[in-house]
């Protein structure tokens, strides 16, 4: 092992830390009328959700795994720097609070409690009915809708994938697709700004959430050797990986990035909703993608050019092969290819695998074809519960961020 806290360069090597949040109050605040604007097809059930995600950090722990919490660490955070009112001032400014009285009224209501029930709160968010803004009534004031929320709820975190990514020894500090979600990257902020492990300068940062152009960390795939695959989708812009390319060809051993160009709808919001790694030679696939699959090779310029990128030609197959410097490659098609079961299983993650070893991956349990066809190719496959916990559409691998996983 080495000694910086963040070390990740493969998706498969065995995983010893990793990231997650397990879903609290953010979820009893969702409504029917507002899922589309807090990206949620459905309402899932808190006390199955959490009992969901206990059963998937236990299983974790059984196979020696170390689950560190957002919101655990994020609370070190904040009182290892003594920033809690920061914090507070930053959360409710992205939060997008017009009125100063009920940005008064909220910043009182916040510190005045301890620092992790802050924290839980700031994700959790805030109904109208919770605060009694006093003082004077200013035009934006009387002229506010019937909205039933002061600030939104961030019910996507427990998809803790998305805002950061980690590579290498580093991070890539996202701008995510919507605002819903850009305001879970101030946490992560917070952590790597203030951590006593994981911030001060300690992890290498290869994006800043400051960017005008949108990235996810659904959308970025530590292959190994070198080797990174980031989709271009409905949540990661071309240009975003282009300033991701540039900084971590410069700052990491990495040289090299295979952009797969998807679909940009919300069924294939993220590369790893229709691609995984499952082991050194193996990977899912929802085989609609196939068809239409466009793959950009892009690796450090010569001269005066940043960087080359060509066009790829070539089955995927061959390009991974080459890519990864493999003799074969097997692409597992999501419900065995039958279109039917490919898209029911692809609904429920049925690609979106968590790899804690090489050939060894955790999944929901719901998606039998397709798990079935990965252990008929030696894949050893943990299933979990997870019917409340894929009403937000993510799967295992979703759910968790690597922290450090041991080299290949």
């Amino acid at each position: 092992m080495t000694d910086r806290p963040i070390n990740v360069y493969s998706e498969i090597g065995k995983l010893k830390t990793v990231m997650v949040h397990r879903p609290g109050d953010e979820l009893i605040n969702l409504m029917p009328d507002y899922l589309e604007r807090l990206l949620f097809d459905d309402i899932p059930y808190l006390a199955d959700a959490q009992k969901e995600h206990d059963g998937f950090t236990k299983q974790l722990r059984d196979l020696g795994i170390n689950p560190v919490y957002i919101e655990d660490l994020a609370t070190e955070a904040i009182d290892a720097a003594g920033v809690k009112e920061q914090y507070i001032n930053d959360w409710i400014k992205e939060s997008g609070v017009s009125s100063e009285r009920v940005a008064d009224a909220l910043k009182d209501y916040l510190m005045g409690m301890d620092t992790k029930a802050m924290v839980m709160k700031s994700i959790a968010g805030f109904r109208k009915s919770e605060i009694n803004a006093k003082g004077q009534k200013h035009l934006v004031d009387y002229t506010e809708s019937a909205y039933p929320f002061l600030v939104d709820p961030m019910p996507n975190l427990y998809f803790s994938r998305d805002n950061f990514a980690s590579m290498a020894h580093g991070i890539t500090l996202n701008h995510m697709y919507s605002d819903t979600r850009n305001r879970e990257t101030l946490i992560s902020q917070y952590i790597f700004d203030h951590h006593p492990v994981y911030g001060n300068g300690q992890v290498d940062r290869f994006y800043d959430r400051t960017e005008n152009t949108r990235i996810e960390g659904g959308d970025e795939l530590i292959l190994g050797n070198n080797t990174i695959a980031c989709g271009i989708s409905q949540r990661t812009d071309a240009r975003s990986i282009e300033k991701m390319a540039k900084r971590l060809f410069a700052g990491s051993e990495f040289n090299r990035i295979l952009a797969f160009h998807i679909a940009n709808n919300r069924k294939f919001m993220h590369l790893d909703t229709v691609f995984t790694m499952v082991d050194y030679d193996k990977f899912t696939i929802h085989p609609e993608i196939e068809g239409d699959l466009t793959v950009f090779d892009i690796q450090p310029g010569e001269g005066d050019e940043e960087l080359k990128i060509v066009k790829r030609e070539e089955s995927l197959e061959s390009i991974l092969k080459e890519a990864l410097n493999l003799d074969s490659v097997q692409l597992l098609r999501c419900g065995g290819g039958d279109p039917v079961d490919a898209a029911r299983e692809q609904w429920n993650d049925g690609t979106n695998t968590l790899a804690v070893a090489p050939g060894e991956v955790v999944v929901y349990t719901a998606n039998t074809i397709t798990n079935a066809l990965m252990k008929e190719h030696g894949i050893l496959v943990h299933e979990i519960e997870g019917g409340q916990l894929v009403k937000g559409r993510g799967g295992p691998r979703c759910m968790t961020m690597p922290l450090y996983r041991e080299n290949i």
